[in-house]
């Protein structure tokens, strides 16, 4: 794709809704800006630069070359310079010259340093939310600098002055107060485990179960909330694989969410959401903990759990696995029948959550369960899939209405890398992507269903 022509400030006015004190105040965060905001903010840039060496690195080792500039799916779609990776991490970077070393202190604008201001930080509130984290740039670039972990480290400096959009700060107290993302509550939980277990039995003629807090089972599957309410196939798709498969298993209402916000906002909430997982998994006493089809929620649990609320040592398997990584071993140790003609008919293809690939290195497993279960699997370009994948334009918290402009030109690379394949479905295992797609497909005249890898497994399943 040919980079675009420069438009400055193109998304400047393009901004997640602030948070209000309903929000900030459960979170332990300020219910408005400080009147020694500048002061409270730098403390907290001070104590990160304290407990991340990776952080320093990346703001001192950055020469400015450019190499990040178009393969960053914001700037490519929308334009503005500030969304270069390099542009975005500078607004952070000329802040820590300006306080944190010499040259900045002593030489100040010569030595690219300025002051927090008012404008630095509307700056910061703009365009670190118009960065998914994706970290696409970080593959390309030559000495390694990871945009994301600048733009966290933005992103928590703010949160520690009660700056912090709407859409974070209310998922992340649905998480802390019910469980989930969605504030889906106990009694609706089980319901809805009900009903679909009604639906199986309508489909496949056989009692296949959606287990709730059983104790002592083989596995506690933790799946995006959304899998329950919206993404019901994938749902069912769990059922029967872990039936097929002869697993015990159950959910937890307790932890009913993989997805993990507290990644989007600072360290403390990532550290305290994540903690439900574990004390489930505890309560529980089951001997695996298995990730359902969640991008951001793999990266939770895989690069995290065990730093943030470890050791997992009381589990069999004490690393968090993934659903795909469980069921492709089954196809491998020949614990399914499969019936492939069942997806007959339909071409697909795979997008690469950021994620599960760039984050988590979960890459073959998918493509191995869609080959035994679809007759025409086709591939996206190279350089767009497995670690060079495009993000689907609304992850890292930027699934929100009022972003739509920024999401739909963040998503135009990948909309077009699908659409050049001609297939007619485009399989993914995470629920912001499979959220953000069909509204892509429509923004961009692309007729195509989306579907996750359990979703067209479950079809195969010969029960």
């Amino acid at each position: 794709m040919k980079i675009p022509s420069l438009n400055p400030g193109a998304c400047a006015g393009v901004r997640a809704h602030r948070a209000k004190k309903e929000l900030l105040t459960p979170l332990g965060l300020p219910a408005e800006l400080p009147a020694d905001w500048r002061e409270k903010a730098l403390h907290k840039f001070e104590e990160l630069l304290g407990r991340s060496r990776s952080l320093a690195l990346y703001l001192d080792i950055c020469v400015r070359c450019g190499g990040c500039a178009d393969k960053c799916p914001f700037f490519m779609g929308t334009g503005d310079p500030n969304n270069m990776p390099v542009a975005r991490a500078d607004l952070l970077r000329k802040v820590y010259r300006r306080y944190f070393t010499t040259a900045g202190k002593l030489a100040g604008r010569l030595a690219a340093a300025e002051e927090l201001t008012e404008k630095t930080l509307n700056e910061w509130y703009t365009y670190f939310y118009q960065c998914s984290e994706c970290r696409r740039c970080a593959v390309f670039c030559p000495f390694g600098v990871d945009t994301a972990e600048l733009t966290m480290a933005a992103r928590e400096i703010m949160a520690s002055i009660g700056v912090a959009p709407k859409y974070v700060t209310e998922v992340v107290k649905k998480a802390h107060e019910i469980g989930n993302n969605l504030g889906i509550p106990d009694a609706a939980w089980r319901d809805s485990c009900q009903f679909l277990e009604e639906e199986l039995k309508e489909e496949t003629g056989v009692d296949i179960k959606i287990p709730v807090n059983q104790e002592g089972a083989d596995v506690l599957l933790v799946p995006p909330s959304a899998d329950l309410f919206a993404n019901t196939d994938t749902m069912m798709g769990y059922a029967k694989y872990f039936h097929a498969a002869g697993i015990s298993w159950t959910t937890s209402t307790y932890a009913s969410e993989a997805g993990n916000f507290g990644l989007f906002l600072n360290y403390e909430h990532l550290q305290k959401v994540n903690r439900r997982l574990v004390d489930a998994a505890r309560q529980l006493c089951v001997k695996r903990l298995v990730i359902g089809e969640c991008g951001h929620a793999w990266r939770a649990a895989q690069a995290f759990m065990d730093t943030l609320n470890g050791p997992l040592d009381f589990l069999q398997s004490p690393c968090p696995q993934h659903i795909c990584e469980l069921a492709a071993r089954s196809i491998r140790e020949g614990r399914l029948k499969l019936n492939k003609s069942a997806n007959d008919g339909i071409t697909v293809t795979y997008h690469d959550p950021c994620n599960l690939a760039r984050a988590g290195g979960l890459t073959e497993e998918p493509r191995e369960i869609l080959r035994a279960v679809v007759s025409d699997f086709r591939e996206m370009a190279a350089d767009t899939i497995r670690e060079k994948t495009y993000c689907c334009g609304a992850g890292g918290g930027l699934l929100t209405d009022e972003l739509m402009e920024v999401r739909m030109k963040g998503a135009k690379p990948r909309a077009e890398a699908f659409r050049a394949t001609g297939a007619g479905y485009l399989v993914t295992p995470c629920a912001v992507c499979k959220a953000q797609f069909p509204v892509v497909f429509e923004h961009y005249g692309i007729k195509a269903q989306v579907v996750g890898v359990m979703d067209l497994l479950g079809k195969a399943i010969v029960i």
